[in-house]
């Protein structure tokens, strides 16, 4: 490897003495004088930005710099200054009337905006980007409402959740026929083949007419008599082929064995009232809502 420096043969450059494999000779040729003084001038800003800026970590902080300047407090004013030029609208929202918010067009665009932005951040885990639903989550599109499909049955439905703690939510549950059992298996799958005929599906005829008995036994009290459902007992519609939990028989069949609670959280207190007011109407803008 070591070896005197000699100017190679074929580019005229002179060697640095460093030799590999016998015969492969290493040139010294620097770096073209504009790169280096672009690396200098770097070191120089590098320098001058940790003295001016924070920098460096500490063990119970970091180095202020010079100028003082922080990110953080720079996205508290743009938080700050988002919010006085939404104050006006968010003030409307909060002290008008469903009714008045849909008359103007102005505040009806923030409400649309702003509650499209909240339901991505709060909503959409459970309902999809789309609001449409999922197995055991309920599709916002269409015209099926367990708890009313007004603009303020969305809202109390919101503000309070459903079986979710609160003292003013909604609670409904589907008792438990199978496991607590109140109905056989036979009877269980009679009924299951009933509910599903009021919505149009064929079934053997004579378990139709024997679970059609049933369901006048045990389910007419929340369903009603024609299976309509009722929103005060947060029952749903059977009659319309809309699922929350599947509609194959094996799914209505396991409903009716095991029963359903599922629970939405309550967004009052984690949510200011003009925010859930707002995705109330953005709900009900949807399309599905009454």
């Amino acid at each position: 490897m070591a070896g005197h420096k000699e100017l190679d043969a074929v580019t005229g450059v002179e060697t640095t003495g460093h030799v590999w494999d016998g015969d492969l000779k290493e040139l010294n040729k620097p770096l073209p004088k504009w790169w280096l003084y672009v690396l200098y001038v770097t070191i120089v800003w590098s320098i001058g930005y940790w003295v001016a800026y924070p920098a460096w970590p500490l063990v119970d902080g970091y180095t202020r710099g010079m100028l003082g300047y922080s990110q953080r407090s720079e996205v508290t004013r743009d938080v700050a200054a988002a919010k006085d030029s939404q104050a006006r609208f968010v003030q409307a929202i909060a002290t008008s009337p469903p009714a008045e918010i849909e008359k103007n067009a102005d505040l009806m665009e923030f409400v649309l905006r702003g509650g499209a932005t909240q339901f991505a951040n709060n909503c959409a885990p459970c309902h999809g980007r789309g609001a449409q639903g999922f197995k055991g989550y309920p599709n916002l599109n269409d015209d099926d409402w367990l708890w009313g499909g007004t603009i303020d049955g969305i809202e109390k439905t919101i503000q309070h959740g459903v079986r979710s703690g609160h003292a003013e939510a909604h609670v409904g549950d589907m008792p438990r026929f199978g496991i607590d059992q109140v109905l056989t298996s036979a009877q269980i799958v009679d009924v299951a083949s009933f509910v599903l005929s009021l919505s149009g599906a064929q079934g053997d005829a004579a378990a139709i007419e024997r679970g059609k008995a049933v369901f006048g036994e045990q389910c007419v009290a929340c369903h009603g008599a024609e299976g309509k459902g009722m929103v005060e007992m947060g029952a749903p519609n059977l009659t319309d082929g809309i699922w929350l939990y599947g509609g194959s028989k094996s799914e209505v069949e396991e409903t009716i064995r095991g029963g359903r609670s599922g629970v939405m959280p309550a967004w009052e207190g984690k949510l200011d009232p003009a925010t859930i007011k707002m995705l109330a109407i953005y709900v009900h803008a949807l399309g599905g809502g009454k």
